[in-house]
């Protein structure tokens, strides 16, 4: 694989294998990071707002089941969110390490 363009910003390697590697590396890490953040977007845009909106207005109360019936399902997306974002940023930090040129030496 050919990346040029990818490469041309980066610090020259030793070695034609270790920039390979290298190259491999930091695409793959770069598509996770991806879809991580694509996945931590479309899951914190299926969350319910906070606000009670326009029942709060009209007074109406809502019995016991009502008020928990979603939680399991917003908790549910507020772990995966939660994870998603973790994964990410240990992938960002991961990526960073990687373009030391001290660990390719």
């Amino acid at each position: 694989m050919n990346f040029t363009l990818f490469t041309a910003l980066l610090a020259p390697f030793k070695s034609e294998a270790a920039q390979q590697i290298h190259d491999i590396l930091s695409l793959v890490l770069i598509i996770l990071m991806f879809v991580s953040a694509l996945a931590a977007v479309v899951l914190v845009l299926m969350q319910p707002g906070n606000s009670q909106g326009i029942d709060a207005l009209s007074g109406s109360s809502e019995t016991f089941y009502g008020k928990n019936k979603g939680r399991s399902t917003e908790s549910l997306l507020k772990r995966l969110t939660s994870i998603c974002l973790i994964v990410l940023a240990v992938l960002a930090v991961v990526f960073f390490i990687l373009q030391g040129e001290w660990i390719w030496t």
